[in-house]
C-alpha cells in the first residue's frame, strides 16, 4: 500500500478513537464532582491513574509493537478502549471510576505505536508532517468529542461512554479490514525471546543525550499542559460560571486550532524554519496562554487565551516527536518513542495530581501558573543550548 494511503488511515483510526477520548475530557470533572461527588484532589487522582498505567504500558506495547508488528497490538488496544468506556457508562462509584480510567489507559498505550507507524511508513524529511497527523487526529478529536460530550452529558452521562465506546468500535473495524502492517516483515521476529520491559532498554534510551533531551522537553511540554486537564472545566464552572456545552465548545477551540497548526501549517512551517525556531515560538506561546488563563474574564476572553496556547501546543507536539525521530536510531523507533509516550504519561500523572492539589489548596490560578513557568525552561533551553546538545542531519531549508 502507498505511503499516502497509510497514513491516511492510521490518522482515521485515531481520530475515531480519539473522538470518543475528546467526548469524557470536559464531562468527566463535572461528573465526578455532581454524580459522586468527590473533591478536586480525587479528581486528580482518578485522571492522574490513566496516565500512570500509560507510563506503565506504553514501553511494553512499544517493545510488543517491534516484535510483532504496530497493527495488532493496535487493534487490541481499541478493544481495550472501548471496555474502559463501557465500564465508564455504568460507573456508580469511584472505584468504578478508577476501573474504567486503568483499563482505557491500557488501550490508550497504543499512542506510541501509532506514532512509530508513521515513522514506519515516513522519510526525515517528511518526519514533521506525519507526526503532526497524529497532533491533527488529536486535535479534531478534541473539535467534535468536547462538544459532543457536552450535548450527550445535558441528557444522560451513561450516553457519553456509549458514545465514546462506539467510537473505538469503529476505530477497531476501521483497523481490521483497512490497516496494512507498516513493520517490514524482516523486522517483525515474533518467535524471538527478549524483554518486553528491559530495563537495559531504557538504560540505552537515556545514554543517548539528544535523545534524552528531546524526551525531558516533550515531559516538560505534557507537565504543563496536563496541570489543566482536570482544573480548566472546574475553572469554567467555579470561577466563570460556564456550562458543560460552554466548556466543550472551550476544548473545541483547542482542537480546531491544533488540527489547522499541525494538520495543515506544520508542514509548511518545518520547511522554511528550523525546528529550533519552532521550538522557541511554540514553548514562547504556550506560556504565554498558560499565564494568561486565569485572567481570560470571559467566556470570549478564555477562548482568545486558549486559542493562543493551542497555537504554542500545535506547533511544539509534531516538531518534538519528529525531533525523536530523527535522533533515535531507526531500528529502535517503536522502543524510543514508546518511552517518550511512557515518560509524557508520567507528566499526564504529575500534571493533575499537582493540578488538582494546587487548584483545592492553593488557588485555582496556580495550575496554570506551574505549567507557564515550566515551559519557559523549554525556551531557555531551545535559545541557550539547543545547538550545542542537540546534534542531527537537518534538511537545508530553502
Amino acid at each position: 500500500m502507498k505511503k499516502n494511503s497509510a497514513l491516511s488511515i492510521i490518522f482515521l483510526v485515531v481520530f475515531v478513537d480519539l473522538l470518543g477520548f475528546g467526548i469524557l475530557i470536559p464531562i468527566l470533572p463535572t461528573f465526578a464532582t455532581n454524580v459522586l461527588g468527590v473533591k478536586e484532589g480525587a479528581i486528580g487522582i482518578a485522571i492522574a491513574a490513566y496516565s500512570l498505567i500509560q507510563f506503565l504500558f506504553n514501553p511494553i506495547l512499544g517493545g510488543l509493537s517491534d516484535k510483532h508488528g504496530r497493527r495488532n497490538i493496535i487493534l487490541y488496544c481499541l478493544l481495550l478502549n472501548a471496555s474502559g468506556y463501557v465500564i465508564f457508562a455504568f460507573t456508580h462509584s469511584y472505584l468504578m471510576l478508577l476501573a474504567s480510567r486503568i483499563i482505557a489507559g491500557i488501550g490508550g498505550s497504543s499512542i506510541g505505536v501509532a506514532q512509530a507507524y508513521i515513522a514506519d511508513v515516513t522519510t526525515k524529511e517528511d518526519r514533521a508532517k506525519g507526526m503532526g497527523l497524529i497532533g491533527m487526529a488529536f486535535g479534531l478529536g478534541f473539535v467534535f468529542g468536547p462538544i459532543m460530550g457536552g450535548i450527550l452529558a445535558h441528557y444522560s452521562y451513561m450516553m457519553t461512554g456509549f458514545a465514546s465506546a462506539g467510537f473505538s468500535l469503529l476505530a477497531f473495524s476501521l483497523s481490521l479490514f483497512l490497516l496494512p502492517e507498516s513493520l517490514k516483515k524482516d523486522l517483525i521476529q515474533p518467535h524471538i525471546k527478549r524483554k518486553i520491559f528491559n530495563i537495559d532498554g531504557f538504560r540505552k534510551t537515556y545514554n543517548n543525550i539528544p535523545v534524552l533531551l528531546v524526551i525531558a522537553m516533550f515531559f516538560i511540554l505534557t507537565f504543563s499542559v496536563a496541570n489543566i486537564y482536570g482544573t480548566f472545566a472546574l475553572l469554567g464552572t467555579q470561577i466563570y460560571h460556564l456550562s458543560n456545552m460552554q466548556n466543550g465548545a472551550i476544548f473545541g477551540v483547542i482542537g480546531i486550532v491544533s488540527a489547522i497548526v499541525q494538520g495543515g501549517m506544520i508542514g509548511k512551517l518545518s520547511k522554511k524554519y528550523s525546528d529550533n525556531q519552532l521550538i522557541t515560538a511554540g514553548s514562547f506561546l504556550l506560556a504565554s496562554g498558560l499565564a494568561m488563563v486565569p485572567f481570560g474574564g470571559s467566556f470570549a476572553g478564555l477562548i482568545v487565551v486558549i486559542a493562543i496556547l493551542s497555537l504554542g501546543t500545535g506547533t511544539l507536539q509534531p516538531i518534538l516527536l519528529s525531533l525523536i525521530s530523527k535522533v533515535a536510531p531507526e531500528h529502535e523507533q517503536g522502543m524510543i518513542l514508546s518511552v517518550n509516550q511512557s515518560m509524557s504519561a508520567f507528566a499526564r500523572v504529575l500534571g493533575p495530581l499537582w493540578g488538582g492539589f494546587s487548584f483545592q489548596y492553593i488557588g485555582y490560578k496556580f495550575p496554570f501558573f506551574t505549567g507557564a513557568v515550566a515551559t519557559l525552561l523549554i525556551l531557555l533551553f531551545s535559545v541557550f543550548y539547543f545547538k550545542k546538545h542537540i546534534i542531527y542531519h537537518e534538511p537545508v531549508k530553502v
